[in-house]
């Protein structure tokens, strides 16, 4: 686990702010309990490391409220980001069910409370909770469509239509409506990041942003992006829906 991430007072999974979205929803009562009694709550402040790429997998991270972005480094050194984790989300599923090392490094976006359930127990849990077994075999069937929609998107979508396709992405996860009907992104990321997520230069993000403006499809308030106009950002995404 990562160095220097605070400790809280495990909170039980009942009163989880995330309590729905998990692997773990389905158990009730002892079930629920027991897992309460098996993990480890811990506050990631933002730019803290979760774990990373190489490292060996001790267990699940299962995120309670916040957002951590998952990233890959390339041969050149250069790190980019494969996605990014909010709340019910796990991360490290694939790697500690595959006895492989993690793949990627997860950094916390901003301050982040996640809980982490060591291998042992999870591994008991799957075995005699069929529930949990299932609900993350759906969890890794998600995963792999969403990595073979983006491998799809990289080859045959221009940067722009990328760049729209990311904002509805978040549009789906991290949301809100406004009163004047239009949808605010409750995750603040930079035009770096951005970057990264649609595989292009930051000076191309920040022009197709100034484009977008002008064509009222979004608008911001201070570092929040509001989508003013869905409907055009699903055409110019190149998408008949979302």
């Amino acid at each position: 686990m990562a160095v220097n991430s605070k400790v809280q007072r495990a909170e039980h999974c009942e009163d989880c702010p995330s309590k729905g979205k998990g692997v773990f929803c389905e158990l009730e009562g002892h079930a629920l309990g027991d897992v309460s009694k098996h993990k480890v709550t811990n506050i990631f402040k933002k730019g803290q490391t979760l774990f990373v790429e190489g490292s060996p997998p001790y267990g699940l991270y299962c995120i309670s409220k916040g957002n951590i972005k998952v990233t890959k480094s390339s041969e050149a050194g250069k790190d980019a980001i494969v996605r990014v984790a909010t709340d019910g989300d796990i991360l490290g599923h694939r790697s500690l069910f595959t006895d492989q090392s993690f793949g990627a490094t997860a950094t916390a976006i901003e301050d982040t409370s996640v809980c982490f359930i060591d291998k042992k127990y999870i591994m008991k849990l799957v075995k005699d909770e069929p529930t949990v077994g299932y609900q993350l075999i759906k969890k890794l069937g998600k995963d792999l469509g969403a990595s073979e929609i983006k491998v799809a998107s990289f080859s045959q979508k221009n940067v722009l239509e990328r760049t729209c396709e990311l904002l509805l992405l978040l549009n789906g996860s991290h949301g809100s409506s406004l009163e004047t009907g239009e949808r605010k992104l409750n995750i603040v990321l930079t035009r770096e990041e951005l970057s990264s997520m649609v595989g292009t230069a930051t000076e191309t993000i920040i022009r197709i942003f100034s484009d977008l403006k002008k064509e009222e499809v979004i608008r911001q308030e201070g570092k929040t992006i509001i989508i003013r106009d869905p409907k055009k950002l699903i055409s110019f995404a190149n998408l008949t829906e979302i």
